[in-house]
């Protein structure tokens, strides 16, 4: 059961919702901060939409899905630069500093395989332990070296950690959005 951050072969298609209920922009990262004296930035994109981020497509900004034309990409040790249509300064990209990135839902990702998911899968999933015990919702995907771990938030009470290994997540569930897990000893103390 492997929670995979992969290359989607993404296909350049215009913004718009496929279905009834599904969003029209799926978030694709964050820009970190302005970058050098051209108006680059640095950004973060998740795994899933790298494949996105290419020359000559539009990406959409902040809460408001602000489209920009991208003219340049180039990875680094600390993320991605990006170079932006109409941005050319270091003021001027000052103005995105933590804005989230957002694609087209209709972005088409590979397909997976069998064990293997997309956070926005996960998130939202509720966890039921061993005594089918609703202990919470996925709130949050921490990446670590090792392995992800899952942040479990219920209102009122402390968030709990579960390492995404095979000996905590015994099940996932897509389909009835659920996540069967075992409690290791110690593990509610973290």
């Amino acid at each position: 059961m492997n929670h995979k951050r992969t290359n989607p072969g993404i296909k350049n298609q215009p913004a718009g919702s496929p279905s009834a209920g599904e969003p029209a922009y799926k978030e694709a990262g964050f820009i970190r901060r302005p970058h050098g004296v051209k108006g680059e930035l640095l950004v973060e994109i998740d795994g899933n939409y790298e494949d996105a981020i290419l020359p000559g497509v539009e990406i959409y900004l902040g809460e408001n899905y602000l489209p920009m034309k991208l003219l340049s990409c180039r990875p680094t040790n600390q993320g991605m630069l990006i170079q932006l249509e109409e941005i050319i300064n270091p003021e001027q990209a000052g103005k995105f500093r933590l804005k989230r990135i957002f694609v087209p839902s209709t972005n088409k990702r590979r397909e997976l395989q069998p064990g293997e998911y997309y956070s926005d899968e996960i998130i939202g999933l509720s966890v039921r332990d061993d005594l089918d015990q609703e202990l919470g919702k996925v709130s949050e995907i921490i990446e670590t070296g090792a392995n992800d771990v899952y942040v479990v938030s219920k209102p009122g009470e402390r968030d709990i950690l579960l390492p995404v290994i095979p000996d905590v997540i015994q099940k996932i569930d897509i389909v009835k959005g659920e996540i069967s897990v075992h409690i290791l000893p110690g593990l509610m103390d973290l």
